[in-house]
């Protein structure tokens, strides 16, 4: 039985070392790629230990198999509340989701469905009329891009979340096996909610 729960603030501190093991392991796969460090992991996991901040997660048992985050947008990074504002986005209308990661065994679950429904919920408790997150968009013919790769878009377009292509940006970060960061493009995805 997976058990899907929010993290109290209070406990964060004490999961971060598994939240940033969980990142890295998840995020090393295609599309990210990331090559990431457990010191910046877990200073990036830290900025979720506000009020209005969410991060989910799930258990198998006292192992830690996925997680999830979300924040206002006023309170995420620069890189990105810009982009939505050239969009005629109101920052303080809109709940941003982080990211979303599960290991691999623990897929078509409906755990990401269940992230999303969490999520979802703090939006509406703290009166958020917009949820939006942006994802990596890698060309077709990346090298790296495994055999029958599907991406999660029919997923997200279930969810009632619309591809925004025309409202990007970028975040750097480390590939595997390359020596420096490089800017990735990020695209938006949007979700309407009634106030």
């Amino acid at each position: 039985m997976i058990e899907v729960a929010r993290l109290a603030e209070s406990e964060l501190e004490r999961e971060l070392d598994a939240l940033a093991a969980l990142r890295i392991a998840v995020f090393r796969e295609y599309p990210y790629l990331y090559e990431g460090t457990r010191e910046y992991e877990q200073r990036y996991l830290r900025s979720y230990a506000t009020p209005r901040s969410v991060l989910v997660v799930a258990r198998d048992g006292a192992q830690l198999v996925g997680a999830a985050t979300a924040t206002p947008l006023l309170q995420h990074g620069d890189a990105v509340a810009p982009p939505l504002c050239a969009a005629g986005y109101d920052p303080a209308r809109v709940y941003y989701f982080g990211e979303s990661v599960l290991l691999h065994a623990y897929r078509g679950r409906g755990l990401g469905h269940a992230f999303f429904d969490q999520r979802e919920a703090a939006a509406r408790e703290h009166g958020f009329e917009v949820t939006a997150f942006c994802a990596v968009e890698r060309p077709d013919e990346h090298p790296k891009k495994p055999a029958g790769y599907v991406p999660h878009d029919a997923f997200w377009s279930r969810r009632g979340y619309t591809k925004r292509a025309d409202i990007v940006t970028t975040f750097s970060w480390r590939d595997r096996g390359e020596p420096s960061e490089s800017e990735k493009k990020m695209v938006f995805w949007l979700k309407e909610h009634a106030p």
